[in-house]
């Protein structure tokens, strides 16, 4: 039987390579850059924030095993982008720029929000 492939039904408020400030659960009040968004279960992986320990079976390779500390996914919810003209958490919005299409801007400053992910699309 075929997985049924289901599209977001809104966008995110966060872009791979944004800044971003965890506001709740155990890595309350770190920082770091989304790695990746993954779009099927609103979840995203900052880099160096919410580590998991991952134990590694012995291989031919890696005769002794190991563990691996990797980055674990956090609810889109609990993150908020920061704004890199002032450094601040701020909420987002959309409006139109000077060409005519629609770009994320800080609530606070109203600046526009740079895409710092160049060309890297959502998973």
């Amino acid at each position: 039987m075929e997985k049924k492939i289901t599209l977001p039904k809104h966008k995110f408020h966060i872009k791979t390579g944004d800044t971003v400030l965890v506001i709740g659960g155990n890595s309350k009040g770190q920082r770091g850059v989304v790695k990746e968004v993954i779009v099927e279960k609103d979840r995203a992986r900052v880099e160096g924030v919410a580590m998991i320990t991952k134990h590694m079976k012995p291989t031919a390779s890696n005769p002794q095993g190991s563990l691996e500390k990797t980055e674990g996914s956090i609810h889109i919810s609990n993150l908020k982008v920061v704004d890199p003209a002032t450094g601040e958490p701020t909420r987002t919005g959309r409006k139109l720029n000077e060409k005519g299409k629609l770009q994320r801007y800080s609530k606070k400053t109203g600046n526009f929000i740079p895409d710092q992910s160049a060309g890297a699309g959502r998973k």
